[in-house]
């Protein structure tokens, strides 16, 4: 009892610790994210959640080394570490790099014309889709992020806006699950590849996770993305 008292212990401290460098980090940055997203139109939102997911909240060894925020790949002339991500004279260096890839992608590119400034779960939704990372549930981790941290307070929303279905935020942190992203109710006119294709995985994931023996959809039909 006394060993499972412990371990709860450093848990619950290391879940503190975790918490304050993500508040930290918001506030360090917050006014970098808005800026960028006022000169260019990215959502702070998904500029914030993305630099938290992939720096650790400012705590990586490329984040503290190499000034790198966004994980990119690329050349770098530290003494103090061996690696393959590129180096930044500064954090707002990183920042502007990341800009720039979203804009030397002709995926990435076209996501400026679609969506608004405020649209986050669409932006990231359309940059996992693109490729920026392999794993299929970046995109689930960065949503948290920016539901749990609601980063979606420092968008541009219009006055009296409201959320579509999807975009809810959670009532609290401890219930910051994407649920609406893990689970999809099937629309008019959707067909498994066009799911698929929008929430960055495959028709072979979408049958296996949900059993189907064919590619024929009902309306309502709800579908396990991930």
């Amino acid at each position: 009892m006394k060993k499972l008292f412990t371990l709860l212990l450093i848990a619950s401290s290391f879940s503190v610790c975790a918490q304050n460098s993500a508040t930290a980090y918001i506030e360090k940055y917050s006014e970098l994210a808005v800026k960028q997203m006022n000169s260019h139109g990215v959502p702070a939102s998904v500029i914030l959640g993305i630099s938290m997911h992939e720096s650790g909240n400012g705590t990586s060894k490329i984040a503290r080394y190499l000034n790198n925020h966004f994980g990119m790949k690329g050349k770098n002339s530290s003494t103090e570490i061996r690696s393959a991500y590129r180096g930044y004279a500064s954090v707002n260096d990183s920042y502007d790099d990341f800009i720039g890839a979203m804009n030397r992608s002709k995926k990435f590119r076209a996501l400026f014309s679609k969506y608004t400034d405020y649209d986050y779960r669409n932006w990231i939704l359309g940059i996992q889709s693109g490729g920026y990372a392999s794993s299929n549930l970046w995109g689930i981790k960065v949503l948290a992020l920016i539901k749990k941290y609601r980063l979606y307070q420092f968008d541009n929303r219009p006055t009296g806006y409201n959320e579509p279905a999807g975009y809810e935020a959670p009532i609290g942190p401890e219930k910051a699950v994407v649920s609406t992203v893990q689970v999809y109710k099937v629309r008019k006119g959707d067909t498994l590849s066009g799911i698929a294709k929008r929430f960055g995985t495959s028709v072979k994931n979408l049958m296996s996770n949900n059993f189907l023996k064919s590619t024929n959809l009902s309306i309502g039909q709800s579908l396990k993305l991930y």
